[in-house]
């Protein structure tokens, strides 16, 4: 085998060169790629856009979310039944939303093998009260069922409701006292407002969020309503 020649030499010394420097710099990048929506999850309805997060919105964005919807009449409640909200739905582990609400807003909460649970401590915020029997609770709908039939939902397909009475996304969902839960019924807060004053502001800014993402409208009384509850804000 013959010696190189220096300019042979060189060229492949440079050639080398290249190669080593390209290796070194190659990178494999360790940051995942976003993780896309979970296709039906509770809360994705086929709806809306969200304005909003996962909890109420806040005191100066709730005024501008109120003032972006549309106001209407109420809708007519015909057609309407409450088997065309299917809830509660199964949430795995043998839970359903219900319990999931139960388990999220309590403290010290007691659940059984099968999901059952039993004990705990929590607090109805509509009337500032605390309770310890799971029993004493009922999941509110932040906008009833009907409240949505009559504002949009009636346009809605069967599983767009269903992901809207089981939404754990937004503020739909709250444990509170039976009491005050049945003497809310399907009522809007031109009619209806929690007992306890020093919920009004949250009160308001939860509902206007829910109907803010899924479109929903909102009456000329049901806005004072809540424009007089989102002055309670600090």
């Amino acid at each position: 085998m013959r010696p190189l020649t220096n300019g042979k030499a060189v060229i492949i010394a440079l050639a080398l060169s290249s190669v080593l420097i390209s290796a070194g710099s190659c990178e494999v990048s360790s940051t995942p790629e976003a993780a896309g929506p979970t296709t039906g999850s509770a809360g994705s309805a086929g709806a809306p856009a969200s304005t909003g997060g996962g909890g109420g919105t806040g005191g100066g964005n709730a005024a501008a979310a109120l003032n972006s919807l549309t106001v209407a009449a109420a809708g007519s409640m015909a057609g309407y039944s409450r088997e065309k909200f299917t809830h509660w739905i199964g949430q795995g582990e043998g839970c359903d939303t219900r319990d999931v609400v139960l388990k999220r807003e309590g403290k010290n909460v007691k659940v059984a093998a099968d999901c059952k649970i039993t004990a705990g401590n929590w607090h109805s915020a509509y009337d500032d009260k605390d309770l310890t029997d799971p029993q004493d609770l009922d999941i509110d709908h932040m906008v009833p069922l009907a409240a949505g039939w009559r504002s949009g939902a009636n346009k809605w397909t069967d599983e767009q409701r269903k992901q809207f009475a089981n939404d754990l996304t937004r503020p739909q969902l709250i444990a509170v006292s039976l009491q005050t839960n049945r003497s809310k019924g399907d009522q809007d807060p031109s009619t209806w407002k929690p007992p306890s004053k020093g919920y009004w502001c949250t009160y308001a800014q939860s509902w206007i969020t829910v109907k803010a993402y899924y479109k929903l409208t909102v009456t000329e009384a049901e806005k004072s309503a809540l424009t007089d509850m989102l002055a309670t804000c600090k």
